[in-house]
């Protein structure tokens, strides 16, 4: 007998990075930080008193919505803390869109994952193609009917950017809509879109700790913005999970957001590893738009990227490979640390020779 509902048969769900067992890889596929977190994140977790975990956490991760305010230079009404950003970010499609609506715009080459949100809350949807440069049209964007945007900044997967400045002229423009900036990968680019939700009550910034911080792990995220807008995550929240920030990711990512020094290092070392690295890239006659995130999106050779997808993973190198139009064309490398660079551009000339 069939018990699956219509919805369950029906949605095509998100299909996150593999993580094959078979053997050990160097995992560039997903984005993960290639340093470990702060040194004070690990003495909050050595530091944590397990006895503690027979008490429920507060349901507002309030030591940790305190700690990310101060980083931030907000209020703790104006930030709300989710199970990774991608519960924040699918709260925000019931909190903010209706179901009979005219919906949310994002782009065609963008996170997956919103293309399924709003399919699992049934929010209609308008989706916009990247220019040929795979750089954001926000004009077109500005022209779409719709209630708001979600706009990954830098993009995934293709790691462009768009700068405050920039950014600024386009929430500017749409007073009447909300704008959601989806920064998983800003502090690697560092033109955050938090102090524009100081000036603009239209603008929700999202954030996590899996990526810059290296916590994939600890599955916290994070939103900053207007204190109607907070009260909405959180009304949708409390209709769902009432404690979705456990007592030890709360401790641990509460230590980590405030040892900035240590993450403005590391940070800098992915960067300059990721430059270096696409200047290699190019060199073997990819195609690489300039990124702005830990990755690089990379393609257009002479081998299709499932060819290279495949003979990477053969060699022990996993890179990220999807089969769409134009995606397929590519494969996304995370920028991993010069060793592990080192074996993935050795592998590639070898696969074009």
């Amino acid at each position: 007998m069939e018990f699956l509902s219509r919805k369950a048969r029906g949605i095509a769900p998100y299909t996150a990075g593999e993580q094959p067992q078979d053997r050990t890889y160097i995992k560039l596929n997903t984005n993960e930080n290639p340093y470990p977190p702060s040194p004070e994140a690990a003495k909050a977790l050595r530091a944590f008193a397990a006895e503690t975990l027979r008490l429920y956490p507060r349901p507002d991760a309030g030591l940790l919505r305190a700690a990310i305010a101060r980083a931030e230079g907000v209020g703790e009404e104006n930030v709300f803390c989710g199970n990774g950003s991608d519960e924040v970010l699918a709260l925000s499609f019931p909190a903010f869109f209706d179901a009979h609506g005219v919906g949310a715009c994002f782009a065609d080459l963008t996170y997956s994952f919103y293309e399924v949100f709003a399919a699992f809350f049934d929010i209609p949807k308008t989706v916009v193609p990247l220019r040929a440069d795979f750089t954001f049209d926000l004009e077109r964007m500005k022209q779409t009917p719709c209630a708001g945007y979600y706009i990954a900044n830098p993009n995934a997967p293709t790691g462009v950017g768009i700068g405050l400045a920039e950014m600024e002229r386009f929430v500017a423009s749409v007073p009447e809509k909300l704008v959601i900036l989806d920064e998983a990968y800003m502090d690697f680019f560092g033109e955050s879109g938090v102090p524009l939700t100081k000036k603009y009550s239209n603008v929700l910034v999202v954030k996590t700790f899996s990526k810059s911080y290296a916590l994939a792990g600890m599955r916290c995220g994070y939103a900053v913005g207007d204190a109607a807008l907070i009260d909405g995550l959180f009304r949708m929240k409390d209709c769902f999970n009432s404690y979705p920030v456990d007592r030890v990711a709360e401790a641990v990512c509460a230590a980590a957001v405030g040892d900035r020094d240590y993450y403005r290092a590391v940070t800098a070392r992915v960067v300059s590893e990721r430059e270096r690295l696409r200047a290699e890239l190019l060199s073997l006659g990819f195609t690489v738009p300039e990124s702005r995130s830990n990755f690089l999106f990379a393609g257009r050779v002479r081998l299709s990227g499932r060819e290279i997808y495949q003979g990477l993973k053969a060699a022990g190198v996993l890179v990220r490979y999807w089969d769409r139009p134009v995606l397929r064309d590519f494969v996304r490398i995370t920028v991993g640390t010069p060793e592990e660079n080192g074996v993935l551009t050795e592998q590639l000339k070898k696969l074009l020779s």
